[in-house]
């Protein structure tokens, strides 16, 4: 059995390397490595050149390495074999991390107190509203949208998530389908993107939507938070959205175009807080572990977890 390390972006050796210790006696390498194509019965990729997973007639599985899985279904010569997404504690952790840290940012109006200080100004009379006060609406329930709503709920934040079914999560109220979104929006005063990117979403963080958001928050304006795909968002919009008082504040983690490019306006504008697509870091040991696992299951008979939907491409 092989296991091909085909990523794009990102150094492969230690992806190699780690996957090699867990897979003793098996071959683990880059594509230019393997010896035998026959032989590769299982792919770990990030942003593969299309075209480069079908030269392997025996593959059995495609493991993103990422949250993502909408990298892989750009590839037009996709072998018609399982797609597994991560599903991993290590990455839902770092993501809900992440998640809070830039609720309270905007919720305690951190920025501000930075521009503040670099500025000298003691000034401390600003209006702060309670967590319970503040509501925070997610879109995208999966696993971990989910586990980031469930702990701003435990933070006292009203929460709410929307999602294409309905889900149920313990302190959170659920939207569901097409037909409740403006609901769901029109009672939100934060609004956190984790959802996948597919043909139904891409560019669903546009005007139209950003009009929708709560005018009556205690916050002074409807925040956007985006963690979900840079693929979701038309940014001409969120300036837009911004420079008209549509919006008050965004934080953006992942673009159009990654790296975001040294003429991006998003870089200066004062209301924009920019993060390098790190709100939830591939762990490779973790992440390894957790491709491992499901390698292991299927050879005993098992099911794998984190199958992805072909059609709906999560």
């Amino acid at each position: 059995m092989s296991l091909v390390v085909n990523v794009a972006g990102w150094d492969a050796e230690p992806w190699v390397e780690t996957f090699g210790e867990m897979l003793p006696g098996r071959e683990v390498a880059t594509p230019e490595n393997i010896r035998d194509p026959e032989k590769v019965l299982y792919a770990a990729t990030w942003k593969h050149a299309s075209g480069s997973l079908s030269h392997y007639p025996n593959l059995r599985a495609i493991f993103s390495l990422g949250a993502g899985v909408d990298h892989v279904f750009r590839d037009s010569a996709l072998p018609h074999v399982p797609v597994v997404r991560v599903v991993d504690p290590d990455l839902r952790d770092r993501m809900s991390e992440w998640v809070l840290l830039h609720v309270l940012m905007h919720h305690r109006q951190q920025r501000m107190y930075d521009w503040q200080q670099g500025e000298r100004i003691w000034e401390d009379d600003r209006f702060q509203p309670a967590a319970r006060d503040v509501r925070v609406g997610l879109m995208g329930m999966g696993v971990l949208g989910s586990d980031a709503a469930r702990k701003l709920a435990m933070m006292g934040f009203d929460v709410s998530g929307w999602s294409r079914t309905r889900k149920e999560v313990d302190s959170v109220l659920s939207y569901a389908g097409a037909e409740e979104l403006d609901e769901f929006l029109a009672e939100t005063d934060i609004l956190v993107s984790l959802l996948p990117l597919t043909p139904d979403t891409r560019g669903i963080l546009n005007a139209s939507l950003f009009g929708k958001l709560a005018r009556d928050g205690r916050l002074g304006g409807p925040i956007l938070i985006n963690a979900g795909r840079g693929g979701l968002q038309n940014e001409a919009d969120i300036l837009d959205a911004l420079d008209e008082g549509v919006l008050k504040a965004v934080t953006l983690d992942v673009f159009a175009t990654e790296p975001l490019p040294q003429d991006s306006p998003l870089w200066h504008h004062p209301r924009v807080t920019v993060t390098p697509h790190n709100a939830a870091i591939s762990e490779v040991e973790a992440i390894a572990r957790f491709v491992v696992n499901n390698i292991e299951a299927l050879e005993r008979g098992e099911a794998l977890t984190g199958v992805v939907d072909p059609a709906r491409q999560y």
